[in-house]
């Protein structure tokens, strides 16, 4: 097994909302910013799934920190957060190493959105009401713009946006972040790369904001089940297209 160095390059991406922190400005905008552990994790999360980084190299501490701009402190804790959810392994007197992350792992984490997101997008057809359907439409005004602008940045968190606005409509606070744990696990940048995925949310989110419009909670859950079950596939496809596994099976 071997060490690897990492440059500071890409945290320097704007940081996702979540639902918990401190409030910033990033871009213009009002967000939320996550713990500084939490970062870290999704920091090397996006290493690991990227395939920036393989099964049985060590995470060094210092490298991350500075990749990150925080302390070593942050950097342990968001490292063993990882550990708990299997990304990576403590190596007793060396430190944390990558763990193995195949296809199925993708499908399991899509799995579990995939169900949980659909229940809510269900009720949310019951509970929605016509002031947050009027900021789904131009959430997806928003998001046929991006694409057109080919604005990868704004795709992404137009798309997380959607979908956020789907889920509050559920009301249903402790469903919300049980999805918004999984959703942790793959980061959100990922999906405006991935040509597929794009296409698939151009085409699936006006449908799901009709069923939504209409009240139909079997059309809207069945619809949402499907839409993210399908982004395991855009996923997978697009990180063999990149070589991971095949890295992954030569690593020793």
């Amino acid at each position: 097994m071997r060490s690897i160095v990492y440059y500071a390059g890409p945290l320097t991406r704007r940081r996702e909302a979540d639902m918990t922190g401190n409030v910033i400005t990033l871009h213009g905008r009002r967000a939320t910013r996550r713990r500084l552990p939490d970062e870290v994790a999704s920091y090397v999360r996006e290493l690991i799934i990227s395939g920036e980084v393989r099964a049985g190299e060590f995470l060094r501490i210092e490298p991350i920190a500075e990749a990150v701009g925080v302390s070593n402190t942050p950097v342990r804790e968001g490292m063993l957060a990882l550990q708990s959810e299997g990304f990576v392994q403590l190596v007793p007197r060396r430190g944390f190493v990558v763990a193995p992350f195949t296809q199925q792992d993708i499908r399991d984490l899509f799995w579990t959105q995939a169900h949980l997101a659909a229940e809510l997008a269900a009720r949310a057809a019951e509970k929605i009401t016509e002031e947050r359907l009027t900021r789904l439409e131009t959430l997806l005004a928003k998001h046929e713009e991006a694409i057109a602008a080919g604005d990868e940045e704004h795709i992404a968190d137009l798309g997380h946006a959607f979908h956020r606005e789907i889920n509050l409509a559920a009301d249903s606070h402790r469903l919300t972040l049980l999805l918004n744990a999984a959703v942790q696990h793959v980061p959100n940048r990922f999906y405006a790369t991935i040509e597929g995925q794009v296409v698939a949310s151009r085409h699936e989110h006006p449908l799901l904001l009709e069923a939504l419009r209409v009240g139909d909670a079997n059309e809207a859950g069945a619809l949402m089940r499907q839409h993210i079950s399908a982004g395991a596939d855009h996923l997978v496809d697009a990180l063999e297209e990149r070589g991971l596994w095949s890295r992954l099976g030569s690593a020793s």
